[in-house]
């Protein structure tokens, strides 16, 4: 799949903010075009019929969208994504107070929407404890789906990408069942399927609140014809329970989530079950995953640890001992700016300035991973496709 760069982009960024500015209407629709024959779980375009199978190699997975040019979780920052060439568009799931599953990467939404410019919800302001962390701002849980629509997504890291703040503003906080309506429609525009990568996040302390994210998840998918094991969706989450949760709701493929090695899940802490990240990247601990899901999503220091110097050191076996027990690999984050990019690979001093990404791109690759998660989707694609014509990985 060839991808535009730089001057492409430019030339998007107007047709993306006008596609953006009809975004509340969608929820007016209903879901009658979608169905197991529509984009969503039937046959040719992107996938084909093979399932993730069939999805180029190495993926390229728009994280939260193209986060790295427009705020993140919104549908504009997810058109430009697929504009770009991302194989995969990336959500995160968080529920509103009344039960509705809107895309935020976090409940708390004072660092990604106009929420602190609203007087009337100062009194929402709050400190929460989320998975064992302090939290104080305002959450998602507290506001009812047209409180919420009320609010205006903006650029979540302005130090790091002061030119997003242009797009501040000017889309509102997606739902899910909107994000799926955008996808048909899309699908049936370009004749191929759109894939989804959809996260369920902190659903252990959702579901202590009576707002478990799984069942209206899988009821969502189920109406949009997103629910089979050939479906164009992936789900994922930090906690392996959630993904068992699914597995019994419906039989769409799913990737348990891997933060640092010393890390416990919080499901984990709860249930009182002793093993961290480093027990479950063991060859048993990718058994117990394999039983119940298809791939794992670690984070990169996973196969390619840092040094002190935040240099890359040797890969650890973790690529070949997933793909023994029939797992695919999606790691996070890839991003373009120096201060997101191993040390080797800065250029510069300046922390938000681009370093060389394509080299830390094509070093990423090399390791065997099925794909990426990236912030610059048009970056991932140019090092793809180096490794798409048949050549296989050099740590597979």
């Amino acid at each position: 799949m060839t991808q535009g760069g730089a001057a492409r982009r430019t030339v998007l960024g107007a047709a993306v903010l006008a596609a953006g500015t009809g975004i509340t209407s969608l929820a007016a629709g209903t879901a009658s075009a979608a169905s197991p024959s529509a984009e969503g779980g039937g046959h040719g375009g992107h996938g084909g019929n093979k399932g993730y199978r069939g999805l180029p190699y190495p993926t390229v997975i728009g994280h939260r969208g193209a986060s790295g040019y427009r705020p993140e979780h919104t549908l504009g920052s997810y058109q430009l994504a697929l504009d770009l060439g991302a194989d995969v568009v990336e959500q995160d799931l968080v529920p509103t107070r009344d039960g509705h599953l809107v895309c935020r990467h976090e409940n708390e939404i004072g660092g990604t929407t106009d929420v602190a410019d609203h007087p009337e919800f100062a009194g929402r302001r709050t400190t929460k404890s989320v998975d064992g962390v302090s939290v104080t701002g305002w959450f998602t849980e507290d506001f009812t789906l047209a409180e919420l629509k009320t609010l205006r997504a903006k650029e979540r890291i302005p130090a790091v990408r002061q030119r997003n703040t242009l797009y501040d503003g000017q889309w509102a906080v997606p739902t899910f069942e909107e994000v799926l309506r955008w996808a048909d429609r899309e699908g049936r525009r370009r004749g191929e399927r759109v894939w989804l990568h959809v996260e369920t996040k902190h659903p252990s302390y959702f579901r202590g609140l009576g707002l478990g994210l799984e069942e209206p998840l899988a009821r969502l998918l189920r109406r949009y014809g997103r629910d089979g094991r050939d479906a164009a969706v992936f789900l994922q989450s930090f906690e392996p329970s959630s993904m068992q949760r699914l597995s019994r709701l419906v039989s769409a493929p799913r990737v348990v989530l891997l933060s640092a090695a010393g890390t416990r899940p919080w499901d984990f802490e709860q249930a009182g079950d002793p093993r961290t990240v480093a027990d479950l990247v063991k060859p048993e601990g990718l058994k117990w995953i394999a039983g119940f899901a298809q791939g794992i999503g670690p984070t990169m220091d996973l196969i390619l640890p840092r040094d002190a110097a935040g240099r890359l050191g040797t890969p650890t076996t973790l690529v070949k001992d997933a793909h023994a027990r029939g797992l695919l690999l999606h790691p996070y984050t890839a991003r373009n700016e120096n201060s997101f990019l191993p040390a080797e690979y800065r250029r510069g001093t300046d922390p938000a300035a681009y370093g060389d990404a394509l080299g830390a791109f094509r070093t990423y690759f090399q390791q065997g991973i099925d794909g990426i998660f990236t912030d610059n989707p048009d970056t991932g694609l140019l090092a793809a496709e180096a490794f798409r014509p048949g050549r296989r990985p050099v740590n597979g």
